[in-house]
């Protein structure tokens, strides 16, 4: 148990064992113990933790929480634990204050396993996987996937550290419609090279990649597809083309420092039969029809059925406009949907008992459909959890870009990557959370001063590495510090730090709770302003030594747990800068 966990669960134990005390001795009625918190408050100025069990006892014991206070106080024993007083505070608020020892042992704590500091098994090795990107193969990859890239990286190496067995997956769609609608576009750029009468698909995919791509193909191979039949056209086109395409957003992901435990590709799915057997077993459990020569899945009956028993009303049902889906086309092709239910069940069937999906908002309405379907097939839906994420705009100079400088062409990711350190990309997409719209600051990101915050931090470890420098060159070196020595920390700037310190460990089961990584970058650059803040008003060099060596073990503490933030994200973290 890390030494923040170790001041709550004390605090609990404590003020329970003052309830149960003061109910003995009758200074509160018999009642049932109310259920109550253990909180840092908002200003700690008026304390380090808070608890709010008189206000939350008033109904059980019908009594004024500020009575119930003066009770759960005056039979509270802090004896052999991190605190060294107590007050109360308006209406019944009971504030702690942490004894010097709290600091102490943070400190130790960091000391004896920097790389391990902030892990816990809160997630009881269960198998999470994350899936994110998964950019459709047909073209570039754009704003979006390096957005939802960082954030899903960044999410599972929060979840890993908080005790789960986190796996990263990008999902191909190489199979369907939209592979179809890739070989039309291939195609008809390549008769275009050969012929002035070829028109180009309604809805094919009109991006310069394609024109490209044919040429390529053109040049290497020359006019030898005028030849051969459409069907046999296309499959030369498609078998040059996506792999190409495939082999391009690995190596963007590869730049981007993400490093996925398997690519799944969609046409597994199709080979194997597993798209044929969802829409077999969804059939065989009543849950499908045909109409127009196509198969549909009842997704109304489903969810209607589903939200009647959570409680919902049948004329919120009815606003929803709830459609059913079709699995199988009237040409026998399986839909998008169909493979996906299928995809999601093979997660599920691979030992998976937690799915995240980080997903574009323009997917808002997939989401009850998806957690439907796996209920209907028999897998919970609710163990399917979708982090749908906004849009980024990309600003220069106060204004929107929409064209590479570059190319001239709309943004990619290779485009961005080019532009931006990787460093840079993968902090500042996790300084906003995923639900909110984001403002993409390039000149921000390229500026190497205190504004960005990724600099701003890396800045923090390369000052600290510079005073351990400076320090070793005068004879100064740390040592190991005694507990008494450590409880020196005392300056309300080095409680501060330490404070914030102690809640690394909380505040990554909290990122892990609510699949948030940006709770770590807005954490570690709080911290980075907290050192800041700490050394210019506490000198190291010239104290007394026993306050010289705990300052310094304090610096190597922040230096520690930095390093332990960006290296989980896989951002550098520069000695020198």
């Amino acid at each position: 148990m890390d030494t923040y966990a170790k001041a709550v669960a004390q605090l609990k134990s404590a003020v329970t064992s003052a309830i149960d005390k003061a109910i003995t001795n009758g200074e509160l009625p018999q009642a049932e113990l109310p259920d109550f918190i253990i909180e840092v408050p908002a200003d700690t100025g008026h304390g380090d933790f808070a608890t709010n069990a008189a206000m939350a006892g008033a109904k059980a014991f019908r009594m004024p929480p500020f009575k119930i206070a003066q009770a759960i106080t005056g039979n509270l024993d802090l004896s052999g634990t991190l605190f060294e007083r107590v007050e109360t505070a308006g209406p019944g608020f009971i504030n702690f204050f942490l004894s010097p020892a709290f600091g102490a042992a943070v400190v130790s704590e960091i000391l004896s396993d920097p790389e391990g500091y902030g892990s816990s098994d809160f997630g009881k090795g269960e198998k999470v996987m994350v899936e994110f990107v998964s950019a459709n193969p047909t073209g570039p990859m754009h704003m979006g996937n390096a957005r939802g890239g960082a954030l899903g990286d960044c999410l599972a190496a929060v979840l890993s550290k908080a005790g789960y067995q986190a796996y990263r997956e990008f999902y191909v769609n190489d199979a369907g419609n939209q592979i179809e609608k890739f070989a039309n576009s291939l195609e008809a750029r390549y008769l275009q090279l050969y012929r002035d009468d070829i028109e180009f698909p309604e809805d094919g995919y009109q991006g310069a990649d394609i024109t490209e791509l044919a040429q390529e193909y053109a040049d290497q191979n020359g006019d030898c597809l005028l030849y051969v039949s459409t069907d046999e056209r296309k499959k030369a086109l498609v078998d040059y083309a996506l792999p190409r395409n495939i082999k391009r957003m690995q190596e963007d992901m590869a730049t981007y420092k993400i490093v996925y435990d398997k690519w799944f590709f969609e046409s597994e799915l199709h080979e194997s039969g597993a798209v044929k057997a969802v829409v077999d077993l969804l059939t065989e459990k009543g849950l499908t029809y045909e109409n127009d020569g196509a198969v549909w899945y009842k997704n109304k009956e489903v969810l209607t059925e589903k939200l009647l028993a959570e409680g919902k009303s049948q004329q919120y049902i009815d606003n929803l406009e709830l459609k059913d889906d079709v699995l199988i086309r009237q040409n026998g092709n399986p839909t998008y949907f169909a493979a996906d239910i299928a995809y999601h069940k093979n997660k599920f069937d691979r030992g998976f008992t937690t799915l995240i999906d980080v997903w574009g908002a323009d997917h808002h309405g997939h989401v009850m459909r998806m957690k439907g379907a796996m209920d209907a097939i028999g897998c919970d839906g609710d163990k399917l959890h979708v982090v749908l994420m906004q849009l980024v705009k990309l600003m220069r100079n106060g204004e929107l870009v929409k064209m590479s400088k570059r190319t001239g062409k709309a943004i990619q990711l290779r485009d961005l990557l080019e532009e931006v350190p990787v460093d840079s990309a993968r902090f500042l997409f996790n300084t906003r959370e995923a639900n909110t719209q984001m403002d993409f600051d390039l000149d921000l990101a390229v500026s190497q001063d205190n504004q960005n915050p990724v600099y701003y931090v890396q800045y923090a470890h390369a000052r600290i590495c510079s005073i351990l420098r400076a320090l070793e060159k005068d004879g100064i070196t740390p040592r190991g510090c005694t507990a008494e020595e450590l409880a020196l920390l005392t300056a309300p700037e080095e409680k501060e730090l330490i404070a914030h310190l102690a809640g690394y460990g909380s505040e990554i089961i909290s990122a892990a709770k609510d699949y948030d990584p940006t709770k770590i970058t807005r954490y570690v650059a709080q911290l980075a302003t907290l050192f800041h803040k700490f050394y210019n008003a506490c000198r190291v060099k010239g104290e007394d030594e026993s306050l010289m060596q705990a300052r310094l073990a304090l610096c190597v503490s922040v230096k520690s747990v930095i390093k332990n933030v960006l290296t989980m994200f896989n951002i550098s973290c520069p000695d020198h800068m």
